[in-house]
């Protein structure tokens, strides 16, 4: 009570120390609450409370100090700093109610010191140090580490190397989440790096959902390693699809492995890649030797080659495929010459298989010579009609030869004169005037 009316920071610390020492708690708390609101006496309280080893009962003050009017930053810092000595399942509850009011990065090195991982990521997310933070995390994945908050830090730290840490770290200790992570570093992360990474520990079949994902992006790193996946796992359709929608790799490389392989369905994908490269003959050359005669004959056609289309016609008949030669007489038709076919026909003594070309030919030969007589004859009429028309000049229509009719006439020319002996006037008579007398 004397304390009281004295109303003195100096006279309540005396007051509060002799309770202590009294161990009249109750009554000491009462009167800490008029010295912790005072930020420069209250280090010298906490020291007091811990030097004696009153640790609870310095909690509880401070505690009970919260909610004062005049509580301050010191308060609550002091009292995270204690939860992470003396009752460290406190603090996170602590933290998460009043982060914003505690000095961060005091009690970033009292978790630290108090080995509280998990306080320590919570701090470091909210003081925006992510860097930190997921290192943390990677270092101490047992008790700091949670996928969603992760994932959610990884997006925001400012060194990108961190990205290729957490992958390893993923590998680790958390490889079937391994694509999950993938996702959310995509549009930050170097595709080929990470591919090559991958390449290089002998992973890549791990992260074939992520590969799928940004192929996209047409990276020839990436389309690349999908590719060989695709051939390792045989899956010739998948890999005839990443060919078709990204053509970014090297296709004579991979039309050379394929044109070894062991499965026919690759080794036709190595002729389509060979025609995508204008490599007529090696394409159709590798459909030959796997009997594979359509796309033999459909590529054939495609280079608009007559050499290249003849070769395969004479190699149908050396091996007697005739029905292959009548395929292909029409699916090559434009590039053929018919006097060969015709002399390949009767040499191998099959002209009837030729001989539903040849009539195609005949005929349309005859209408390119019905085409040739009318267009003659229409030249001829227009000639003749030309001849027989007259040469007329038309009226010119130009100032330079023709004026306007408003323009003045020419002048005219003067009347002659009379002879002599006729006419001076008009109504005269005429003859030789007579001169004298008349008899």
């Amino acid at each position: 009570d004397g304390a009281r009316k004295a109303n003195s920071t100096k006279t309540w610390k005396e007051v509060c120390f002799a309770c202590v020492n009294n161990e009249e708690f109750r009554l000491a708390q009462m009167c800490g609450l008029h010295i912790v609101v005072h930020a420069d006496e209250l280090e010298e309280l906490i020291n007091y409370y811990q030097d004696r080893g009153f640790f609870e009962e310095l909690i509880s003050l401070l505690e009970a100090a919260l909610g004062l009017e005049r509580a301050h930053m010191g308060m609550f810092t002091e009292l995270a700093i204690l939860y992470s000595k003396f009752k460290p399942e406190k603090m996170r509850e602590h933290l998460e109610l009043f982060w914003s009011r505690v000095n961060i990065p005091k009690v970033l090195r009292a978790a630290e010191q108090a080995h509280l991982w998990p306080e320590l990521v919570f701090l470091y997310d909210k003081y925006e140090e992510y860097d930190n933070a997921i290192i943390a995390m990677m270092n101490h994945p047992t008790e700091a580490w949670k996928e969603s908050q992760f994932k959610d830090i990884i997006t925001k730290v400012a060194n990108i190397e961190l990205y290729y840490k957490a992958i390893q770290f993923y590998l680790d200790f958390k490889p079937l989440l391994l694509n999950d992570l993938l996702m959310v570093l995509t549009p930050r992360l170097d595709h080929t790096r990470a591919v090559n990474f991958f390449i290089k520990v002998k992973q890549i079949s791990l992260v074939k959902p992520y590969l799928r994902s940004v192929q996209k992006n047409n990276n020839k790193a990436i389309n690349e390693a999908l590719n060989n996946l695709l051939i390792e796992e045989e899956d010739y359709q998948g890999l005839q699809a990443s060919i078709d929608g990204y053509e970014n790799f090297d296709n004579i490389m991979l039309a050379q492995r394929l044109e070894k392989h062991e499965l026919i369905e690759f080794r036709r994908i190595a002729a389509y890649l060979y025609k995508g490269n204008n490599r007529w003959k090696q394409s159709v050359d590798l459909c030959k030797k796997d009997k594979l005669f359509k796309d033999a004959m459909c590529y054939a056609s495609e280079s608009r080659d007559t050499g290249i289309a003849e070769d395969l016609i004479a190699w149908f008949l050396e091996n007697q495929y005739h029905e292959c030669f009548a395929a292909s007489l029409f699916q090559c038709y434009d590039l053929l010459r018919p006097d060969v076919i015709l002399e390949l026909a009767w040499r191998h003594n099959i002209m009837d298989f030729a001989m539903p070309y040849m009539i195609q030919v005949v005929r349309e030969y005859i209408s390119k010579v019905d085409k040739l007589e009318q267009a003659e004859n229409v030249r001829s009429e227009e000639e003749q009609k030309a001849e027989e028309r007259p040469i007329v000049f038309a009226e010119p229509q130009l100032m330079l030869t023709a004026g306007p009719s408003n323009m003045m006439p020419p002048p005219q020319a003067p009347s002659p004169q009379p002879p002599y002996g006729g006419p001076a006037y008009p109504g005269m008579g005429g003859g030789v005037p007579t001169y004298g007398y008349s008899m």
